[in-house]
């Protein structure tokens, strides 16, 4: 067999071999921070009767789409470049409510002890020209492999519904006018974009009231019964008047 030819075959097997771990390494990455987004809900579910998330959705971009970038960058086509330079490989976006989960859902984020907040972009106090926000955080992320602990890039995006269903339109308008949009059309989207923003923040008012009210009602409620993992039981006597003892 002709040596060149093995000497390729090699050459490719390793390559192969080590987009392989490349890409996987990001989707585990995914993983981890999908793990923590859903044990953050679930905690709220039960701590708060309330789940801030309404939807969590994530992406890993195709090996053509990160080449095409790196080309657009003008950055080197190695994976050692790819790692430091494109740190929007791995995306999760979570929809949430209110504009308040937005900073309670980031803050609990970036307070964990294996999560290291690289960049955080507020969109939402300083929305971009076009009238788009959300709030998008760079985060890393340790994955633990054979070969060892390798730190890795996740994108994160958190925005209300009513930010998403604007950006989701914007999006689709964008390119159907292939990136060409008439400026009465940018007028209007960016009315839509306030409008959007005025209806966020009347639901934040709704919201913080019916918070009060709530309060008040629990405190004039009794405490006797509780519900745990769906499960309702009553609370001995004797347990209460050790908690008021103490």
């Amino acid at each position: 067999m002709d040596q060149n030819l093995v000497d390729t075959n090699e050459i490719l097997k390793t390559l192969k071999k080590e987009l392989m771990r490349f890409m996987l390494s990001y989707k585990f990455a995914l993983e981890e921070i999908n793990t923590k987004i859903d044990i953050l809900k679930q905690e709220f579910q039960y701590f708060h009767d309330y789940n801030p998330i309404e939807h969590v959705k994530s992406r890993l971009k195709s090996p053509e789409s990160i080449l095409r970038k790196i080309e657009r960058k003008g950055d080197e086509f190695t994976i050692e470049s790819i790692q430091k330079n494109i740190r929007d490989i791995a995306g999760v976006r979570i929809t949430c409510s209110f504009i308040s989960d937005i900073y309670a859902i980031k803050d609990m984020i970036a307070n964990q002890k294996d999560v290291t907040l690289v960049e955080c972009k507020d969109y939402i106090k300083n929305p971009k020209p076009n009238g788009y926000q959300s709030m998008h955080l760079i985060v890393q992320v340790p994955v633990f492999m054979s070969d060892g602990e390798q730190k890795v890039f996740v994108e994160i995006q958190i925005r209300t519904i009513a930010m998403d269903f604007w950006a989701s339109l914007e999006h689709k308008i964008y390119y159907k006018y292939d990136k060409e949009i008439p400026a009465y059309m940018k007028k209007e989207l960016s009315e839509a974009a306030e409008t959007a923003a005025q209806l966020d923040r009347k639901m934040e008012s709704i919201h913080l009231e019916m918070n009060k009210l709530k309060e008040l009602n629990h405190d004039a409620g009794h405490i006797e019964e509780l519900q745990i993992l769906n499960e309702r039981f009553r609370l001995p006597a004797q347990f209460l008047n050790l908690k008021r003892n103490t």
